[in-house]
């Protein structure tokens, strides 16, 4: 069995995920997250992992202590697959473990991608969990890795909008068009040193994201029915060829790494 459902305590919310993707999360019977199919996007969530952002630039190669490894867009854990670890009414935990030096299939080769096969040269076990509620979704990720590993990590979910542009996003004063985001294209959009931000739309719920260990998002969307907004450690696109020591994080020994996002509904 590949697609999940949990349910929250009062029946009110539901989440659908499919092979460990966030499908589907509905709250009082409105769907929030963009669906597969529709224009904008092919996915409805995804990890970006060990690396955020275009490799490239500099033929796909990322220096690291160990030497240099193959990386495409946004990283390799997009090219494992999840395994269920635990299934609860309310609550689902899926897990990735990669081994140091494995070479996986690039999926964007031939098509988007000149190299075939993608790898890094450190193990991890990557695990996302996430437990609904009355109120919110709350995902959670744990990364246990070897000592002195670099990654960055960005999730990078996808919201329904209503297609006429009238969405805005806001964070402490601050407040970013939906056209804005569109005027930026392919590079996404930057959102600095916050934990939080609010999707503000006109018609149906709109959203607060509150994350931990993250620190930054970034926006990206190309048509006015979808928006990602995604919780990052570090922006990639600096305009630099390779991605700098300074946008990457070390694995501690013996230290699980942990970051959550909560997604909460705002009834209109």
């Amino acid at each position: 069995m590949d697609q999940y459902v949990i349910t929250s305590p009062d029946k009110e919310s539901t989440v659908v995920t499919d092979h460990g993707e966030l499908v589907g999360y509905s709250h009082f019977g409105e769907e929030l997250i963009h669906q597969k199919g529709d224009r904008g996007w092919r996915n409805s969530d995804t990890e970006m992992f060990p690396v955020i952002g275009p490799t490239s630039a500099n033929d796909f190669k990322v220096i690291t202590s160990r030497g240099y490894a193959l990386q495409d867009q946004h990283g390799l854990l997009r090219e494992m697959d999840y395994k269920v670890i635990e299934v609860k009414d309310d609550e689902i935990t899926f897990e990735k473990v990669y081994k140091k030096g494995t070479h996986l299939k690039n999926s964007k080769y031939p098509d988007k991608s000149s190299i075939e096969t993608v790898f890094w040269p450190y193990d991890f076990t990557f695990r996302k969990k996430l437990k609904i509620t009355d109120h919110s979704l709350d995902i959670r990720f744990e990364i246990e890795a070897e000592e002195g590993m670099p990654y960055m990590l960005g999730y990078h979910p996808a919201f329904r909008l209503s297609g006429q542009n009238t969405e805005c996003i806001e964070y402490g004063k601050d407040q970013i068009r939906l056209q804005d985001v569109l005027d930026v294209g392919s590079v996404a959009y930057q959102v600095k040193d916050t934990d939080y931000i609010r999707l503000v739309k006109q018609e149906g719920q709109s959203l607060d994201l509150r994350t931990k260990g993250f620190g930054n998002f970034m926006l990206w969307t190309e048509v006015p029915n979808m928006i990602c907004i995604e919780p990052i450690t570090s922006y990639p696109y600096t305009g630099k060829k390779e991605l700098g020591k300074e946008l990457f994080t070390h694995a501690k020994k013996g230290e699980t790494a942990y970051f959550e996002v909560i997604i909460k509904p705002i009834k209109a």
